[in-house]
């Protein structure tokens, strides 16, 4: 019984830290804050995670969404719209992780991570997409492009970016995405067959 309201606190501890690192970043939040929202008092989070940078390194960690790097190459760009769009990132406060990585930026380590990730993850899955010279600053240009939408729909919310679709970004998407990768590239199929 103990261990498992061990995993329970944890768990808490974990998405209450979620959520306030992605509201409002690394430096706005105390661990008393986080412990104060699991309803747990604060000694528990250096007991089950070490420190603060710890539990921000596991409260802001994410996977790859899964299918976002299979499927028709073409439909690559798409498919990463669509994550920022209609992924459930409810875990992290409707936002992706990377969000609350940019809140805490001011901290080299968090950059650091932020490089990590984008490049990662994104630059180098576009790079490899890319046809000519320049691919690496091409992919780069593209990704920035990809972290603006993120930025502009969430923190932002300017309202015809934050009330699109995929489908309403899928051309216009489409039409950078090929400008810069010099290759056709077009919208995702959704998962029920249709565009």
């Amino acid at each position: 019984m103990q261990k498992r309201d061990r995993e329970a606190t944890r768990a808490r501890l974990l998405e209450a830290a979620r959520l306030r690192f992605a509201r409002e970043g690394y430096d706005a939040t105390s661990v008393r804050d986080i412990a104060r929202d699991s309803g747990v008092d604060a000694t528990l989070i250096f007991r089950y995670f070490g420190s603060k940078k710890q539990l921000f390194d596991l409260a802001t960690a994410a996977d790859v969404p899964a299918g976002l790097l299979d499927g028709p190459q073409e439909e690559l760009v798409a498919r990463m719209v669509r994550t920022v769009v209609e992924h459930d990132w409810t875990a992290y406060g409707g936002e992706h992780p990377l969000v609350a990585m940019l809140r805490s930026s001011a901290h080299e380590d968090a950059r650091r991570r932020i490089r990590d990730e984008v490049c990662a993850t994104y630059v180098d899955a576009l790079r490899d997409l890319a046809e000519g010279e320049d691919a690496e600053l091409r992919a780069e240009l593209l990704s920035a492009w990809m972290v603006g939408i993120g930025i502009l729909r969430s923190v932002v919310a300017t309202p015809a970016l934050a009330g699109a679709s995929a489908a309403d970004l899928d051309p216009h998407v489409a039409a950078v995405a090929t400008a810069l990768l010099g290759r056709p590239m077009s919208g995702a199929v959704a998962p029920d067959g249709e565009r």
